[in-house]
Order: structure tokens, then C-alpha cells, then sequence
């Protein structure tokens, strides 16, 4: 009897233990699997995780903590087949490194939480040391092998429904909730008097209809750490408004109840809106700041899902358009590939012909790989090589940059020029 593939994530915010989860929790019986949440300056708070862990069909008891220096001493007790990298960017960078370290070495497998469209160099670079790379529709597969390609880094891609797509059948359900549902992002959009526009938009929209509520659907209580820092977070821009609506209410509850009672939803591009298409609620992406890849809103363009503030206070809410559904997050199931790809990958492990890869070339050597980790962990990293890179490094990175926006002044009149 074979014995079944182990494969372990490792997370550490909100966003990416959601993901992970709801990942890990789609496999059958042949796959054993678990999470370890990596303590970072951002780890998820207990609540934050109960909330993560909601709707998946992981077992909690399946999700543990661990600290730093008993990672890698943990992932050799349990023998992992495979090693799922959930986190941003800097964090995949150095676990890569650290999993790659391990004897038999894991397979290696990354990827992303939601939306991933523009294909950007940042999130094949930082992956780069992963075997494969997961994604959720099939435009996005195109535009990151074709990415891949044209800046010279091979990755490999695969495919896997995005977890909160799951639940097509519902598309042409009827919702049955009240509430409109704002899921709000930290860093989209970014300067405060959009972010301010938005907390006076969601003001006129209470007052509107006062039977009704408007939830603006929290990723964190006060204090708590999220996937992205947040400036500017909406509980104050709406107190600085003054006394508010009854009916305006915050939650911190899973996306999964909130949706429960929902009418629609609203966002800029949030991944919640892909979650709420899954259950047949209609959406708003509010267009109010145009359509650019800093807004991560062309996919929702494209899905005719763009509408403007009236549309919101009227709660006039959109479907996506049918033609759009299959290359984008709501392709058949049966095109998944990431459990195939991943067992072909376990067989070469056990059967060890899996030739490791590598990360990319950078300069630097141990002292970039100290500041790297020292960036990401903060005062978790207590090495005496950490402090030394920083102690090094922020100089260096302040000059850098320095010369980096005297070159864009100098820039700027010469393309003016032209």
C-alpha cells in the first residue's frame, strides 16, 4: 500500500492561512495534510485564524503555531513530501531557502490567494525557487508562463479553482440576505482622501435606506496584524465622520458568514468578490478611481462588474457577464492540474530524480540572505548575522534610494523633451 503524500503549509497572515486551508482542504484521502503557522511580525491572532479557517473542510486540529527556530526542525519530524509556501513575496524567499535545506529535499509548491492579474516579475522572482507555481484561472496561467518566458526565469504553473470559486452551481441562486457588504482592501486604494470618499460613500448609502444595513466587512480588530499594512483604516476615517448611521456597522466575522446575509457586495477589487460570484451575489466594483493595474481592477472591467457610487446608494449590484465566468476563476473543475502535477513531483522526490531549483542569482552572498531574513522577521530574527545586515543594509538601501529618485528627477526633463 503506498503511503499517503504528506504535504504541509506554511502561512502566517490572514489572507494566506484563508488560502491555504481551503486549499489544503480540497484534497482526497491520499494526501495528508497540515498547517504550520510560522509566527512573523504579522501572524494571524486567534480570532483572525478561527475566521481563516471558516468554510474550509481543513480540521482545525490539522493547523498548529510554530516559532522560527523550531521550523525547520519541525518540517524534519514530519517528513514532508511537500512544502506549500503561503505568504507574501519576501517571506516565500527565505522559507524557500530554509526548505531547501532539509534532506530529502520537499517539493517545493507556492502561489497565490486571489487575484493575480496583472502578472507582475515581483511574484515569479520571489517564487522562484518553488518546483511549482500555483494559480486560479486560466488567464492568469497564460499571462504568468508567457511573463516567465519573456523575462528569462522558467517556473512551471498549474492550476487549481480558486477555493472560494468553489460552488458554480450556486451562480444563478437568488441571494436571500439584506446587507450590503463593503470588503475593503489596506492598500487599494491607497491615498487617504479616496479611502475618505469611499467611508462618506458608504455614509449616504445607510441614510438611504435605514431598513437595511451596510457592513463594512473588517480583516482585523484594532491591534491585529493583516497581509498588508493599513494606513488610514475605515473604523477611523468613519468616526472622524462624526455620528453614524445606525444601520453602518462593522464586522470581523469570516467572509464566509458575513456573505450569508448579503444583497451584493462592494469593492474596489477585492478576492471577496470572486468569493461572493461563487454564491450568486451580485457585485459592485466600484469604478470611482478608474481602472489601472495599482487598482488590481482590470479583471473586474472585463467582467462588466464596474459601476459608480449612485449605483452603490441605489444598491443596483451586477452579475458578471457569462463570456467572462470560464478564463477567469470559474473554468470547469476537471481543468485543474495542481494535485496532478504535484503527485508527478512527489514520484520524482521518492524516486529521486527531482532536480532541486534554485533562487535567483542577486548580489550580496550570506549578508543579503541575514538582511532578507532580518527584513521579514523583524525582532523575531535574534542572529547576530541579522543585526549585522541591518546594521549595514538600511544605510545602503536609504542611498539606494536616493539615487534612484534623483535619477527619476533627472529623467523626467529629458522624457519631457522628447
Amino acid at each position: 500500500m503506498t503511503a499517503p503524500r504528506r504535504i504541509v503549509a506554511l502561512a502566517d497572515t490572514d489572507s494566506y492561512v484563508k488560502w491555504a486551508a481551503a486549499l489544503l482542504g480540497t484534497l482526497d484521502a491520499g494526501w495528508d495534510a497540515s498547517i504550520l503557522v510560522v509566527e512573523t511580525p504579522l501572524v494571524v491572532s486567534d480570532p483572525q485564524l478561527d475566521a481563516a479557517l471558516s468554510g474550509s473542510d481543513l480540521p482545525s486540529d490539522r493547523v498548529s503555531r510554530v516559532g522560527w527556530d523550531a521550523l525547520t526542525p519541525r518540517l524534519s519530524t514530519l517528513g514532508a513530501d511537500v512544502v506549500v509556501l503561503a505568504g507574501r513575496g519576501p517571506l516565500v524567499r527565505v522559507l524557500a531557502r530554509e526548505v531547501a535545506t532539509l534532506s530529502p529535499r520537499p517539493v517545493i509548491v507556492a502561489g497565490l490567494p486571489g487575484i493575480s492579474i496583472p502578472a507582475t516579475r515581483k511574484a515569479i522572482a520571489y517564487r522562484a525557487q518553488a518546483d511549482l507555481f500555483v494559480l486560479h484561472s486560466h488567464r492568469e496561467c497564460r499571462d504568468f508562463a508567457a511573463l516567465s518566458v519573456e523575462r528569462g526565469m522558467p517556473q512551471r504553473f498549474a492550476l487549481a479553482t480558486l477555493p472560494f470559486a468553489r460552488g458554480g452551481a450556486e451562480l444563478s441562486q437568488t441571494p436571500k440576505g439584506t446587507d450590503l457588504i463593503f470588503a475593503p482592501q489596506a492598500k487599494v486604494p491607497a491615498d487617504r482622501p479616496d479611502r475618505m470618499r469611499i467611508a462618506r460613500l458608504l455614509v449616504r448609502t445607510a441614510d438611504a435606506d435605514p431598513s437595511r444595513r451596510v457592513v463594512v466587512k473588517l480583516r482585523a480588530e484594532r491591534g491585529e496584524q493583516q497581509t498588508h499594512a493599513e494606513r488610514d483604516a475605515y473604523p477611523d476615517l468613519l468616526a472622524s465622520l462624526g455620528p453614524l448611521p445606525p444601520n453602518l456597522v462593522t464586522s470581523t466575522a469570516s467572509m464566509h458568514r458575513a456573505l450569508d446575509r448579503a444583497e451584493g457586495l462592494v469593492t474596489v477589487s477585492s478576492t471577496a468578490a470572486i468569493e461572493a460570484i461563487a454564491r450568486g451575489i451580485p457585485v459592485i466594483a466600484l469604478d470611482t478611481f478608474g481602472v489601472a493595474p495599482e487598482l488590481i481592477n482590470e479583471v473586474m472591467a472585463d467582467a462588466g462588474l464596474l459601476s459608480g457610487e449612485q449605483d452603490v446608494v441605489a444598491r443596483r449590484f451586477r452579475h458578471p457577464d457569462a463570456a467572462w465566468l470560464d478564463d477567469n476563476y470559474f473554468h470547469d473543475a476537471a481543468d485543474d492540474d495542481w494535485t496532478t502535477c504535484t503527485a508527478e513531483l512527489v514520484a520524482e522526490r521518492r524516486g529521486g530524480t527531482l532536480e532541486p531549483k534554485s533562487p535567483l542569482a542577486r548580489r550580496g552572498g550570506a549578508l543579503r540572505d541575514a538582511w532578507e531574513r532580518k527584513s521579514v522577521l523583524g525582532p523575531l530574527d535574534r542572529t547576530f548575522a541579522g543585526a549585522v545586515a541591518m546594521v549595514i543594509g538600511m544605510p545602503l538601501r536609504f542611498a539606494v534610494r536616493v539615487l534612484q529618485r534623483l535619477r527619476d528627477l533627472v529623467m523626467v526633463p529629458r522624457t519631457a523633451a522628447r
